[in-house]
């Protein structure tokens, strides 16, 4: 597919432009050529499984490749690494998010998240409207923080580092675009990268060192990395801890923040959707708070938030390098290609999915989830490199989402949804800002 068929398209609207080249491909597996890079577009289920999954041994998160050599500028080596150091990150931190280990911190995680809403009545009782990305941010940083980082940064320390990263996922678009260019050329977006890197470091490396003195009596994440051993018994060094450190909260926090975002809009647009979503919650949770005994019982709001994920999934491109030869279908890959994955454009491909670009919960149904192919709907990537934060992450969005809607209803400022807009990870492309209203008045959507 050549330059010229895409060009004009990207440069209008980046992210439709994506998702038409996918749906012309029809699940094909085809090249792009842009120029001196030509990656293979890797759009069908099938083919998404061969990559992700059961060839992962073959196709690596290279860090010198599309998107993460950018990115890595800030990660690091360490968990969103590969070879020994990714396996030895992965190693240590993954006994903390299993499901024993994430259900035992609900409770906690629920008072928390109780907690920060009840900062949201002076608003509503001034009938004030609120940014609710920010507000999202905040409620999400009072629960991770306190339950996986053990109340080490603040919250307003970690709404700094939030801020930044957003400055970050945008600052380095322009070396996503351009990933043949040497990190010596300057781009635009670099300035704005590293002042927003020393923001993140200002806030956690001092607190990275003082974990280590008190490592052996913590159980958050940090003090987990500074007890952990390397395969050949080492302790992590400073380095290391900070990067995992810095990977794991943009990991624990962002796809929450931003995916409920988009969910306000989407339930002014679909008046049906909420009703069914606040008579779930009202029967459900009524007029208490959200507990650990709730969430198996909201259903369908784990539907919602899994129809938010399949048009938003926060990490829309994931990138691999072919280590040698492989065959696609009857596709010969030569090693060293680069194969783009995105969830972003399998997820909304008419091929896949019955009036794509519409909202609609029902999709996910347990018979309709069944019918599916496994790698239709990916928003957590798949195979050995799946996020580590898939199981909270719906925990912690169903506790937000039923916490704030046992108490309110809402009014938007403006009833579209905000666009796409593509960064390091997904972002709406404007704020949203609604004003809170009480639970009982249905007529606000």
């Amino acid at each position: 597919m050549p330059l010229r068929q895409i060009l004009p398209a990207v440069l209008r609207d980046p992210a439709r432009a994506l998702i038409d080249v996918g749906n012309r491909t029809g699940g094909d597996l085809v090249r792009l050529n842009l120029g001196s890079f030509r990656p293979y577009l890797v759009t069908h289920p099938r083919h998404v499984q061969h990559v992700l999954r059961d060839r992962a041994d073959n196709y690596e998160r290279a860090g010198d490749g599309l998107f993460w050599r950018p990115v890595k500028r800030l990660f690091g080596e360490g968990i969103l690494g590969e070879g020994q150091i990714w396996s030895a990150s992965r190693r240590m931190l993954q006994p903390m998010f299993t499901a024993k280990r994430v259900e035992a911190l609900i409770d906690g995680m629920a008072d928390a998240i109780r907690d920060a809403v009840d900062e949201l009545d002076e608003p509503y009782r001034a009938g004030r409207p609120v940014d609710i990305g920010v507000e999202q941010a905040r409620i999400v940083s009072r629960a991770i923080m306190k339950v996986l980082f053990a109340d080490r940064i603040s919250v307003p320390d970690a709404m700094r580092v939030i801020e930044a990263q957003d400055r970050i996922a945008t600052a380095v678009i322009p070396r996503i675009v351009v990933p043949f260019a040497p990190l010596s050329l300057p781009m635009p977006g670099d300035r704005a990268f590293r002042r927003a890197v020393r923001v993140v470091d200002d806030v956690l490396v001092p607190i990275v060192r003082q974990t280590r003195e008190a490592a052996d009596q913590g159980d958050d994440i940090i003090s987990t990395l500074w007890r952990a051993r390397t395969d050949d018994g080492r302790q992590l060094d400073e380095r290391q801890v900070r990067n995992d450190t810095v990977a794991m909260f943009a990991a624990t926090t962002e796809t929450t923040i931003n995916v409920l975002t988009w969910a306000w809009p989407h339930l002014h647009q679909h008046p049906e959707v909420a009703e069914r979503l606040y008579a779930e919650i009202d029967e459900v949770v009524g007029a208490g708070p959200v507990r650990r005994e709730h969430l198996n019982r909201l259903t369908y709001t784990r539907m919602v938030l899994d129809e938010l994920l399949r048009l938003y999934p926060i990490g829309w491109i994931i990138p691999r390098r072919a280590v040698a030869d492989d065959v696609i279908d009857g596709v010969p890959i030569e090693a060293g290609a680069t194969m783009a994955v995105s969830p972003l454009i399998t997820q909304r491909m008419r091929q896949f999915w019955d009036r794509p670009d519409e909202f609609d919960p029902e999709r996910f149904r347990p018979e309709r989830v069944r019918a599916r192919h496994r790698y239709a709907h990916f928003p957590f990537g798949g195979g050995p490199h799946q996020c580590l934060g898939m199981y909270l992450f719906y925990l912690e969005a169903q506790l937000i989402l039923a916490t704030m809607l046992s108490r309110y209803r809402f009014r938007l400022d403006r009833a579209d949804v905000p666009g796409l807009r593509l960064a390091a990870a997904l972002r709406p492309r404007r704020r949203v800002e609604l004003t809170l209203l009480a639970a009982g008045r249905a007529e606000s959507v």
